[in-house]
Parts: C-alpha cells; sequence; structure tokens
C-alpha cells in the first residue's frame, strides 16, 4: 500500500509564499518507488477537484496546470520520499484543499492512484 501525508498549509496573504510537503511510505511505495509519478491536485468550495503538478520521481520531470505556471514549484527529495510544492506570489483564487496523490500508471491529470487527506490553504486579499 502507498500512505500520503500532507503537512504546511495555513492560511496566508495575497502575495505570500508557501510551502507544502507529502510523505511517502508503504511496501507497495518502497517496493516500486522509481515508477511512481507524485502530484498535487486541489478542491475549492464548490468546485471539481482540479490538476495543480506532477513529477515522475525517477526523471523529476514535471508538468504544471497554466493557472500555477511561473509560481509554483514542484520538486522532490528521494532520500527522504518526500514531494513538495513550493507556492509562490499566492492569490485569494488559490484557496483550496490541496491534496497529494501517487500513481504508478498514470501521469499528471490522469493520476487516480493514492490520495492524502489534504492540507488547506487560505488566501486573504
Amino acid at each position: 500500500q502507498v500512505q500520503l501525508v500532507e503537512s504546511g498549509g495555513g492560511l496566508v496573504q495575497a502575495g505570500d509564499s508557501l510551502r507544502l510537503s507529502c510523505a511517502a511510505s508503504g511496501r507497495t511505495f518502497s517496493t516500486y518507488t522509481r515508477t511512481f509519478t507524485m502530484g498535487w491536485f486541489r478542491q475549492a468550495p464548490g468546485k471539481e477537484r482540479e490538476f495543480v503538478a506532477a513529477i515522475t520521481w525517477s526523471s523529476g520531470g514535471t508538468d504544471y496546470a497554466d493557472s500555477v505556471k511561473g509560481r509554483f514549484t514542484i520538486s522532490r527529495e528521494n532520500a527522504k520520499n518526500t514531494v513538495y510544492l513550493q507556492m509562490n506570489s499566492l492569490k485569494p483564487e488559490d484557496t483550496a484543499v490541496y491534496y497529494c496523490a501517487a500513481d504508478r500508471f498514470h501521469w499528471g491529470r490522469q493520476m487516480n492512484g493514492y490520495w492524502g487527506q489534504g492540507t488547506q490553504v487560505t488566501v486573504s486579499s
């Protein structure tokens, strides 16, 4: 199995920065680490969950939603089995619950494998 634990959410003002972390663990993850894609999705109140960013564990290739390109950066730290989402120049429309995702068979927007419990990010204007 795969366990994903997010942290780092909070309340910030527009223009501020925030870094989310996602620690991955579990037997399946440990066995097949390099085959996983890791990602971040978000869901605002009354809206569907949407893709934010993704990174391949093996090569570090990345993909971003147009709405966050140039502001958000996804990265991974192999030694800690942790994925990060650095969010800069935050806007009120970035307010949402952010979910970490892991998938062995799908990439980017198609990811639908394992999910974390979510962490709230609130950006005030």
